[in-house]
């Protein structure tokens, strides 16, 4: 097969001295420009990236706003440890006591009566409601000594209510292990 070098060079002759017909170059320029779209318009791609970095904008702008208003937990409340390091040693000890606690209750079975178990998980929704409000009390006024003292306090009392549930609840496990076991040995 030959090259269109060799080609060319063998019909030099043909080549050299003739033009092309009248309105070549335009039938010409017109296939180029439908064969590979030369005639189109060329975009930018500057306004779609602008639109894309403003739409990115937004969508993190309302992100951001989104999670400070509504997401973000505790954002308008206070604890004791962001007022000084002495009420957050306070503050880390009663946490550890109230988990204790629960993790007591948790251990004695409240299967008996379903009931009591949700009036009992209910009381303590209704205690670390009252503490919400207590934070976002010192969130407003982070130097009010009376404020941080009813969160202490609040504390204190949590601890006695569920010391005094778990010695209920002993008791009453107790009692009734002790009627089983006698039920036993009257049979």
């Amino acid at each position: 097969m030959k090259t269109i070098e060799d080609i060319i060079r063998y019909n030099k002759d043909y080549f050299g001295d003739q033009e092309p017909s009248e309105g070549h170059f335009e039938r010409f320029s017109r296939k180029l420009e439908l064969r590979f779209g030369m005639n189109t318009p060329k975009r930018s791609i500057v306004p779609y990236l602008l639109k894309a970095a403003v739409v990115t904008l937004l969508v993190t702008l309302s992100s951001l706003w989104t999670w400070d208003h509504f997401i973000r937990p505790g954002a308008s409340r206070m604890t004791l440890s962001e007022v000084s390091p002495q009420y957050k040693e306070v503050e880390n000890y009663y946490i550890h006591q109230v988990n204790l606690m629960e993790g007591e209750i948790g251990n004695i079975k409240l299967s008996n009566n379903p009931e009591q178990k949700e009036m009992l998980i209910n009381e303590m929704k209704s205690m670390d409601s009252v503490y919400v409000s207590l934070q976002k009390e010192l969130k407003a006024n982070p130097d009010d000594e009376r404020i941080i003292n009813a969160m202490i306090e609040h504390y204190q009392t949590k601890l006695e209510v569920m010391t005094y549930i778990v010695n209920q609840l002993k008791t009453i496990r107790n009692e009734n292990q002790n009627s089983t076991t006698n039920e036993k040995v009257n049979l």
